[in-house]
């Protein structure tokens, strides 16, 4: 008698700690019910998920169906602009913006947000020709010619008012347009050895401690 009531109270525990861990198993292990669910690019909306874009690059005929295969990817945002100074400003003082609105209008009708970033890395060749000491020369005496991205000196005051008047203007254009949600500047500065921006850093600095 005392044997059976044992073996009935050993089987009753060791019954619900079965079921405990099956209960644990099937919580633990995906069912139908907690299937993931399909990728919608319409739902990333917490968190942007985005590339750079050069559509100055691309045939003007491809702005849809580039802006089509960023919906089908997901992309939230795109930040472009910032290798065109040529574009924004073809002459001296002389400033486009309908090539860049057609872009603009194009991301902003699919729901794609907007970094606009200014083109100081990349200088026209009117400024070129018309300030040729904006280009550095390097420590080893390297001059620096028209062509390459971030060959200007930094510090020099020509480019850099120069630089100021066309962020401004591209700026000023964009402001209240509800597609532009930041700018960026040129994020990859460095002197890398420039022999002019040195100097100029030292004179300005000889003056400040006079």
């Amino acid at each position: 008698m005392i044997f059976q009531e044992t073996i009935r109270i050993g089987f009753s525990w060791s019954a619900r700690a079965g079921l405990v861990l099956a209960s644990l198993l099937c919580a633990a292990l995906p069912g139908k019910a907690q299937t993931r669910e399909a990728f919608r690019a319409d739902r990333m909306d917490t968190v942007l998920y985005g590339v750079a874009y050069y559509p100055e690059y691309m045939p003007y005929d491809r702005l849809d169906q580039d802006v089509q295969l960023m919906q089908k990817a997901g992309i939230t945002v795109v930040r472009i602009g910032e290798f065109s100074w040529g574009l924004w400003e073809p002459e001296d003082g002389k400033f486009e913006f309908a090539w860049m609105d057609r872009v603009v209008d194009k991301l902003h009708a699919a729901g794609i947000r907007i970094i606009m970033g200014t083109p100081t890395a990349s200088i026209p060749a009117w400024l070129y020709k018309e300030h040729p000491e904006i280009v550095v020369t390097r420590l080893g005496g390297q001059y620096l010619y028209y062509g390459y991205r971030q060959n200007t000196d930094l510090s020099n005051p020509t480019y850099r008012f120069y630089c100021e008047r066309v962020s401004r203007k591209i700026l000023e254009h964009y402001k209240n347009n509800p597609a532009i949600i930041g700018y960026q500047i040129d994020n990859e500065t460095s002197s890398s050895g420039w022999v002019c921006e040195l100097l100029e850093i030292k004179v300005q600095d000889d003056r400040y401690l006079q």
